[in-house]
């Protein structure tokens, strides 16, 4: 396959934000390329995208041991002309930011969620604290503006994250439940 792929699909793009506000990274020399990596727990989202993904990869999915008793699993695509759009959005100085034109829809939360969602009794937290307060800030403005959701920064420790408040978090679940893995399904609250 050479690098002149056409572009990417609705449902690419929305998978592409998604994972990148979560834990997706991507690198750029001439092009950009994004990789996935995870913890060998979430090897079911892993695969998911890679099948999402799969026309823009030469090699799958690998396991791969880390530091300590960290497994990974993870894949990266190759470095393309319609991947370097994003990296520019989505990063300045190689650091990941929030682009102020972001556009969010169901599956780009859901990917988000399955990402780096967790959740409590009645609340939903997506965890953002690699991005900067007023970034977060920016992240909450834009789920009560494109979607209704209601939701405040939460101090984790020393760092900040999103917390979906309670009252929103049926309203989150609905638009984000027919994108959800199975296997995530237990990042849902007991309501």
């Amino acid at each position: 396959m050479d690098n002149t792929v056409g572009s990417l699909t609705e449902e690419q793009k929305s998978i592409l934000i998604g994972t990148l506000l979560g834990d997706g990274t991507m690198r750029i020399k001439k092009n950009a390329h994004l990789e996935i990596n995870h913890a060998f727990s979430q090897k079911a989202l892993v695969d998911w995208i890679f099948s999402k993904f799969s026309s823009l990869v030469k090699t799958p999915p690998k396991w791969r041991k880390g530091n300590g008793n960290r497994q990974a699993y993870r894949f990266a695509t190759q470095k393309l002309p319609i991947l370097t759009p994003f990296y520019n959005m989505f990063y300045i100085n190689r650091r990941k930011i929030i682009p102020s034109n972001l556009k969010l829809d169901p599956l780009s939360l859901a990917v988000w969620f399955m990402d780096d969602g967790s959740s409590s009794y009645s609340s939903i937290y997506l965890n953002t604290q690699q991005f900067s307060f007023d970034e977060q800030l920016q992240l909450i403005d834009l789920l009560k503006r494109q979607f209704g959701i209601e939701a405040t920064v939460n101090k984790d420790k020393t760092y900040y994250r999103i917390r979906i408040r309670s009252k929103s978090a049926k309203g989150f679940i609905q638009l984000v439940e027919p994108f959800i893995l199975e296997e995530f399904r237990y990042k849902f609250p007991l309501l």
